[in-house]
């Protein structure tokens, strides 16, 4: 099995406290690695130490000669914002190989007037399908993909499942969505604690294990803890009895004790940390037939006569749990938006010309705004939280608490806090206003998987209703039970999730896109390169049918059916070159 890196004894610190310590791995052929674990733990901060743009405080990072290893950025360099995403792609290339990127870019399905546009003129998806040309031209080995499904819509989130899925290369990918890791790992590495857990599973599989691991921990710990305390009440008994008898042999044998009661203590199971905090929503149920009712009518953004899409007749109560979907720019965000400010005018009593939307009287509905204004920049903590709801000092003290904020912290202005802890001090925010309806616009942006997951949870047991714009799969399927689609300037109601996925797939040329594209690069890294000699190609066949014939003489349970269907494919390929 070729090695192409590895790293010991891996710290960094910025601070007093690393971000973690003495990490020691190794990355081989054939390897697709799910990174994930909570904000801030120092994911990302690893993936810049392996591309050689952070210097680790201790340890080595060392990389075999023959693997070419490829970061790829969150966003693209500044300074190509105003070149087209043709010159994005070639200005590493040389003037007679700009073909090379031109057929790309046409495999990553951008059209020849694509090619021309400015970068700036990108959406999310485009930007992320361009970032990764830019590392695979260069036929690399091995990816190191930071997040890449960040702000991606759903279209843009399934091509990226198929780009990985089809990718014969090697790769490391930071990412919170468990969908998607799942579908396209093979290994999950959790960082937690300032330490890295290694699991050969994919991602639902891996935390499931550490989740038995952290059980069995407990139980042990608790089995040592047991011992700890009985030796140390027999030491203690010892030295009273050396005292009150003048026993020196009783008092020797208590400092032996002492001793091995310390010992012990040092070598005790250590007990994992947890996560930072609980995310939470509370709500109340509006008995009525209505909580929001909506005649059809144009969706317009505020201040423009763009028309995005013709809103349809819709009814939501509580218990409603809609999921907003469809492609960025088709009007998800407005609609929330556009309905919450009507809320507001007829709070404020003020009229307004849209009649097409009637909410309850006695309706009280939160929003969390993806951009997170509702949060006052200029007030504390504590005060914006209260501004929420009508509580104590105590009350808000002790919420605080329990998301993480420290007391030190509570006078702290809104405007230093980062985009995760904005988020955690909303949701708070928003369950002790205890709304009957709330909107919801991409939530996710902020959250780490636990997050993600108490997110559903809590979004399950919600009593009210909710409008939830989001592109997470996980979270859209376990948590709504109404799915709003908007497509082609009209919004449709559809019974499941699946439903809506199947008329993305049906309608993106994209889908059919990636598979070509991958193949291509496939092909050409495994048997088209000028430096690959047929020994070479030898050399890895024999090396996966080891790896096939290996894997199915296991027992089923520990057998690896992804990854011999991968190998399979491989030696199909290989063998037709041959």
């Amino acid at each position: 099995m070729s090695t192409f890196l590895t790293a010991q004894s891996l710290t960094l610190s910025h601070t007093a406290i690393p971000i973690f310590k003495d990490l020691t791995f190794a990355i081989h052929r054939g390897d697709k690695i799910g990174l994930i674990g909570h904000n801030g733990c120092g994911k990302s901060s690893l993936l810049k130490l392996l591309s050689g743009q952070f210097e680790p405080s201790q340890g080595t990072v060392a990389k075999a000669s023959s693997c070419l290893m490829r970061y790829v950025e969150q966003h693209l360099p500044a300074s190509l914002s105003t070149h087209s995403v043709l010159d994005a792609l070639a200005d590493s290339l040389s003037e007679d190989e700009i073909w090379r990127a031109e057929l790309l870019l046409d495999e990553l399905g951008f059209s020849t007037a694509e090619q021309q546009m400015p970068v700036d003129n990108c959406s999310g998806g485009q930007q992320m399908r361009l970032l990764l040309a830019r590392a695979i031209i260069h036929q690399p080995d091995l990816l190191l993909l930071d997040e890449p499904s960040n702000h991606l819509d759903l279209p843009s989130l399934l091509w990226l499942e198929q780009f990985l899925s089809n990718w014969k290369g090697s790769f490391v990918l930071v990412s919170h969505d468990q969908t998607l890791l799942d579908r396209v790992t093979n290994t999950t590495w959790v960082m937690r604690d300032r330490s890295l857990h290694h699991f050969s599973l994919p991602c639902s599989q891996a935390r499931q294990a550490l989740a038995e691991k952290d059980e069995t921990d407990q139980l042990r710990h608790a089995s040592e803890q047991k011992e700890i305390d009985r030796i140390e009440k027999s030491a203690k008994r010892l030295a009273t009895w050396g005292k009150v008898y003048d026993n020196e042999d009783l008092a020797r044998k208590a400092k032996t004790m002492f001793a091995r009661k310390e010992r012990l203590e040092e070598e005790q199971t250590e007990l994992t940390e947890g996560t930072p905090w609980t995310l939470q929503l509370h709500g109340e149920s509006l008995p009525a037939n209505r909580l929001l009712e909506v005649i059809p009518f144009s969706v317009m953004p505020p201040n423009s006569d763009y028309h995005l899409f013709d809103m349809a007749a819709m009814r939501v109560k509580s218990g409603d749990r809609i999921a907003v979907l469809g492609s960025n720019g088709c009007g998800k965000s407005t609609i929330l938006n556009l309905l919450y400010r009507q809320y507001d005018a007829v709070q404020a009593g003020v009229s307004t010309e849209l009649d097409s939307v009637t909410f309850h009287d006695r309706c009280r509905l939160g929003y969390y705004d993806q951009s997170l204004q509702q949060l006052d920049d200029n007030q504390s903590i504590t005060d914006a939280l209260q501004s929420f709801a009508s509580i104590s000092s105590e009350q808000a003290k002790r919420s605080l608490i329990g998301a993480g904020f420290e007391y030190p912290r509570h006078d702290q202005r809104v405007e230093s806090l980062s985009g995760g802890e904005r988020a955690r001090l909303l949701f708070v925010g928003l369950t002790l206003a205890r709304y009957h309806m709330l909107f919801i616009d991409e939530p996710t942006n902020h959250l780490d998987m636990e997050g993600k997951e108490e997110l559903i949870e809590t979004l399950q047991n919600f009593e009210g209703a909710a409008l939830l714009v989001s592109h997470d799969r996980s979270l859209i399927e376990q948590s709504c039970n109404r799915f709003w689609f908007i497509e082609n300037g009209s919004l449709t109601e559809y019974l499941t999730a699946e439903e809506v996925y199947q008329r993305l797939t049906d309608t993106s040329p994209k889908s059919a896109i990636s598979h070509h594209a991958n193949d291509a690069v496939a092909i050409e890294a495994v048997a088209g390169s000028d430096d690959q000699s047929e020994e070479q190609i030898l050399e890895r066949l024999l090396e996966l049918e080891s790896l096939l014939e290996a894997d199915l003489g296991r027992k089923p349970k520990h057998q690896k059916p992804a990854m011999q269907r991968e190998w399979q494919q491989e030696i199909e390929e290989i063998t037709a070159q041959l």
